[in-house]
Protein backbone atom coordinates (compact mmCIF):
# COMPACT_ATOMS: atom_id res chain seq x y z
CA UNK A 1 0.00 0.00 0.00
CA UNK A 2 1.13 3.58 -0.23
CA UNK A 3 -0.23 5.59 2.85
CA UNK A 4 -0.52 8.97 2.81
CA UNK A 5 0.81 11.10 5.50
CA UNK A 6 2.26 14.21 3.93
CA UNK A 7 -1.12 16.75 4.12
CA UNK A 8 -0.21 19.44 1.30
CA UNK A 9 -1.62 22.37 2.76
CA UNK A 10 -2.76 23.32 6.55
CA UNK A 11 -6.72 23.12 5.42
CA UNK A 12 -6.07 19.51 4.54
CA UNK A 13 -4.31 19.15 7.81
CA UNK A 14 -7.07 20.34 9.70
CA UNK A 15 -9.55 18.55 7.19
CA UNK A 16 -7.46 15.19 7.57
CA UNK A 17 -7.99 15.25 11.33
CA UNK A 18 -11.58 16.64 11.75
CA UNK A 19 -13.26 14.47 9.44
CA UNK A 20 -11.28 11.80 8.98
CA UNK A 21 -9.21 10.69 11.91
CA UNK A 22 -10.68 12.14 15.10
CA UNK A 23 -14.34 11.17 14.08
CA UNK A 24 -13.23 7.13 14.28
CA UNK A 25 -11.87 7.32 18.19
CA UNK A 26 -8.39 8.50 17.11
CA UNK A 27 -8.00 9.92 20.19
CA UNK A 28 -5.44 9.65 22.13
CA UNK A 29 -2.08 11.17 20.57
CA UNK A 30 1.41 12.48 20.52
CA UNK A 31 3.22 15.39 18.22
CA UNK A 32 6.17 16.14 17.18
CA UNK A 33 8.54 18.75 15.25
CA UNK A 34 10.79 17.49 12.45
CA UNK A 35 14.32 18.73 13.22
CA UNK A 36 15.33 21.18 9.66
CA UNK A 37 18.55 19.19 9.29
CA UNK A 38 16.25 15.76 8.91
CA UNK A 39 14.93 14.64 5.84
CA UNK A 40 10.57 14.53 6.84
CA UNK A 41 9.90 11.49 4.37
CA UNK A 42 12.75 9.67 6.23
CA UNK A 43 10.73 9.72 9.49
CA UNK A 44 7.58 9.42 7.59
CA UNK A 45 9.49 5.96 6.83
CA UNK A 46 10.69 5.38 10.00
CA UNK A 47 7.33 5.95 11.71
CA UNK A 48 5.05 3.90 9.42
CA UNK A 49 7.48 0.95 9.56
CA UNK A 50 8.28 1.10 12.94
CA UNK A 51 4.05 1.09 13.86
CA UNK A 52 2.79 -0.81 11.19
CA UNK A 53 1.12 2.17 10.03
CA UNK A 54 0.29 1.24 6.69
CA UNK A 55 -2.70 -1.66 6.94
CA UNK A 56 -5.58 -1.79 4.86
CA UNK A 57 -8.93 -0.76 6.06
CA UNK A 58 -10.18 -4.76 6.50
CA UNK A 59 -7.19 -4.76 8.42
CA UNK A 60 -8.15 -2.37 10.93
CA UNK A 61 -11.45 -3.77 11.03
CA UNK A 62 -9.67 -7.00 12.30
CA UNK A 63 -7.33 -5.58 14.75
CA UNK A 64 -10.17 -3.19 16.73
CA UNK A 65 -12.22 -6.56 16.64
CA UNK A 66 -9.53 -8.25 18.69
CA UNK A 67 -9.31 -5.42 20.99
CA UNK A 68 -6.34 -3.84 19.15
CA UNK A 69 -5.32 -0.34 18.62
CA UNK A 70 -4.88 1.42 15.32
CA UNK A 71 -2.51 4.05 14.61
CA UNK A 72 -2.40 6.88 11.85
CA UNK A 73 0.11 9.35 11.31
CA UNK A 74 -0.03 13.06 9.76
CA UNK A 75 2.42 15.23 9.00
CA UNK A 76 2.53 19.10 7.44
CA UNK A 77 6.17 20.63 6.70
CA UNK A 78 7.56 20.00 10.23
CA UNK A 79 5.06 19.17 12.35
CA UNK A 80 3.53 15.92 12.69
CA UNK A 81 0.59 13.61 14.98
CA UNK A 82 0.54 10.00 15.71
CA UNK A 83 -2.83 9.37 16.63
CA UNK A 84 -3.95 5.94 18.31
CA UNK A 85 -7.36 4.35 18.89
CA UNK A 86 -8.70 2.20 22.04
CA UNK A 87 -6.65 -0.79 22.37
CA UNK A 88 -3.25 -2.89 22.72
CA UNK A 89 -0.41 -1.35 20.96
CA UNK A 90 3.77 -0.84 21.48
CA UNK A 91 2.83 2.99 20.89
CA UNK A 92 1.89 3.13 24.39
CA UNK A 93 4.49 1.59 25.44
CA UNK A 94 7.43 3.38 23.26
CA UNK A 95 6.03 6.87 22.83
CA UNK A 96 6.22 9.51 26.26
CA UNK A 97 3.33 12.06 27.01
CA UNK A 98 0.80 10.46 25.20
CA UNK A 99 -2.57 13.05 25.18
CA UNK A 100 -6.26 12.53 24.70
CA UNK A 101 -7.74 15.15 22.60
CA UNK A 102 -11.22 14.97 24.62
CA UNK A 103 -8.72 16.51 27.41
CA UNK A 104 -6.04 18.22 25.95
CA UNK A 105 -6.60 19.76 22.05
CA UNK A 106 -3.94 19.44 19.04
CA UNK A 107 -2.71 23.18 18.49
CA UNK A 108 -1.08 23.59 15.29
CA UNK A 109 -1.44 26.38 12.73
CA UNK A 110 -3.14 29.21 15.02
CA UNK A 111 -6.30 26.23 15.39
CA UNK A 112 -7.23 24.30 18.49
CA UNK A 113 -8.86 20.98 17.71
CA UNK A 114 -10.52 18.96 20.37
CA UNK A 115 -13.54 16.20 20.96
CA UNK A 116 -16.01 17.30 23.34
CA UNK A 117 -19.60 16.16 24.23
CA UNK A 118 -22.23 18.14 21.57
CA UNK A 119 -24.13 20.82 22.90
CA UNK A 120 -27.69 21.14 22.01
CA UNK A 121 -29.64 18.89 19.21
CA UNK A 122 -31.50 21.43 16.97
CA UNK A 123 -35.52 21.74 17.96
CA UNK A 124 -37.54 20.24 15.52
CA UNK A 125 -40.15 23.27 17.09
CA UNK A 126 -39.74 26.34 18.62
CA UNK A 127 -41.97 24.90 21.47
CA UNK A 128 -39.47 21.52 21.85
CA UNK A 129 -38.21 21.46 25.00
CA UNK A 130 -34.09 21.72 24.87
CA UNK A 131 -32.14 18.48 24.46
CA UNK A 132 -28.77 17.51 25.00
CA UNK A 133 -26.38 16.54 22.04
CA UNK A 134 -25.76 13.32 23.35
CA UNK A 135 -22.20 12.15 21.15
CA UNK A 136 -18.70 13.53 21.24
CA UNK A 137 -17.80 16.11 18.31
CA UNK A 138 -14.98 17.37 16.83
CA UNK A 139 -14.34 21.04 17.72
CA UNK A 140 -12.35 22.76 15.52
CA UNK A 141 -11.89 26.60 16.68
CA UNK A 142 -9.06 29.80 16.63
CA UNK A 143 -6.68 28.93 19.28
CA UNK A 144 -7.79 31.52 21.99
CA UNK A 145 -4.01 33.10 22.45
CA UNK A 146 -4.34 33.84 18.82
CA UNK A 147 -7.73 34.56 18.73
CA UNK A 148 -6.94 37.22 21.79
CA UNK A 149 -4.21 38.86 19.13
CA UNK A 150 -7.16 39.07 16.68
CA UNK A 151 -9.69 40.61 18.88
CA UNK A 152 -6.89 42.76 20.35
CA UNK A 153 -5.36 43.95 16.67
CA UNK A 154 -9.61 44.01 14.96
CA UNK A 155 -10.22 46.14 18.24
CA UNK A 156 -7.96 49.25 17.76
CA UNK A 157 -8.33 48.75 13.26
CA UNK A 158 -11.93 49.77 13.74
CA UNK A 159 -11.31 52.82 15.02
CA UNK A 160 -9.38 53.84 12.42
CA UNK A 161 -9.30 51.83 9.18
CA UNK A 162 -11.69 52.54 6.74
CA UNK A 163 -14.94 49.93 6.19
CA UNK A 164 -13.13 48.96 2.66
CA UNK A 165 -9.97 48.64 4.87
CA UNK A 166 -11.55 46.16 7.52
CA UNK A 167 -13.37 44.56 5.20
CA UNK A 168 -9.88 43.57 3.00
CA UNK A 169 -8.62 42.54 6.49
CA UNK A 170 -11.44 39.91 7.80
CA UNK A 171 -11.23 38.73 3.63
CA UNK A 172 -7.52 37.78 4.44
CA UNK A 173 -8.22 35.63 7.52
CA UNK A 174 -6.74 32.07 6.56
CA UNK A 175 -8.68 30.30 9.09
CA UNK A 176 -11.74 27.54 7.25
CA UNK A 177 -14.97 28.56 9.64
CA UNK A 178 -15.80 25.40 10.71
CA UNK A 179 -18.58 25.98 13.01
CA UNK A 180 -17.04 27.74 16.11
CA UNK A 181 -14.70 29.55 13.56
CA UNK A 182 -17.63 31.03 12.10
CA UNK A 183 -19.20 31.80 16.00
CA UNK A 184 -15.37 33.34 16.58
CA UNK A 185 -15.23 35.30 13.48
CA UNK A 186 -18.90 36.56 13.74
CA UNK A 187 -17.90 37.92 17.44
CA UNK A 188 -14.87 39.49 16.08
CA UNK A 189 -17.30 41.37 13.65
CA UNK A 190 -19.72 42.38 16.59
CA UNK A 191 -16.70 43.96 18.42
CA UNK A 192 -15.79 45.98 15.22
CA UNK A 193 -18.97 46.72 15.03
CA UNK A 194 -19.77 48.30 18.37
CA UNK A 195 -16.16 50.22 18.05
CA UNK A 196 -17.86 52.06 14.94
CA UNK A 197 -20.86 52.32 16.51
CA UNK A 198 -19.70 54.52 19.21
CA UNK A 199 -17.72 56.66 16.87
CA UNK A 200 -20.76 57.25 14.92
CA UNK A 201 -19.37 54.76 11.95
CA UNK A 202 -21.18 52.57 9.51
CA UNK A 203 -21.05 48.71 10.81
CA UNK A 204 -19.68 46.00 8.60
CA UNK A 205 -21.50 43.82 6.19
CA UNK A 206 -21.76 40.28 7.77
CA UNK A 207 -20.96 39.25 4.30
CA UNK A 208 -17.44 40.47 5.33
CA UNK A 209 -16.96 36.30 6.70
CA UNK A 210 -16.86 33.41 4.38
CA UNK A 211 -19.51 31.22 5.86
CA UNK A 212 -18.59 28.07 3.57
CA UNK A 213 -15.24 25.62 4.20
CA UNK A 214 -13.58 24.89 1.24
CA UNK A 215 -12.97 21.40 0.91
CA UNK A 216 -9.71 20.27 -0.30
CA UNK A 217 -7.75 16.95 -1.33
CA UNK A 218 -5.30 17.38 2.00
CA UNK A 219 -2.32 15.66 0.16
CA UNK A 220 -2.16 17.73 -2.80
CA UNK A 221 0.03 20.72 -2.22
CA UNK A 222 -2.10 23.96 -2.46
CA UNK A 223 -0.27 25.66 -5.29
CA UNK A 224 -0.69 22.39 -7.58
CA UNK A 225 -3.06 22.88 -10.30
CA UNK A 226 -5.34 20.04 -12.36
CA UNK A 227 -3.34 20.04 -15.43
Amino acid sequence: MNYNCAAGSLSGFVQMLACNYLPHGYWFYVTGHIPDAKQPLFVDQKLIEKYGIDRSRSSRARRKVAGLANIHYLRHRQFFVLLATHGHHEFFEEEGRIRDVRRLPIRYGGYSICVQQGGYLRKESPDAPAEKDPQLRVRVQIDRAYFRELRGYFSTAARCLSTEQLTQEFKTIGFEPYAPVRQQLLNLLRIVNWERKLRGMGPLDPDVIRYRRKIVRPFECENSKAA
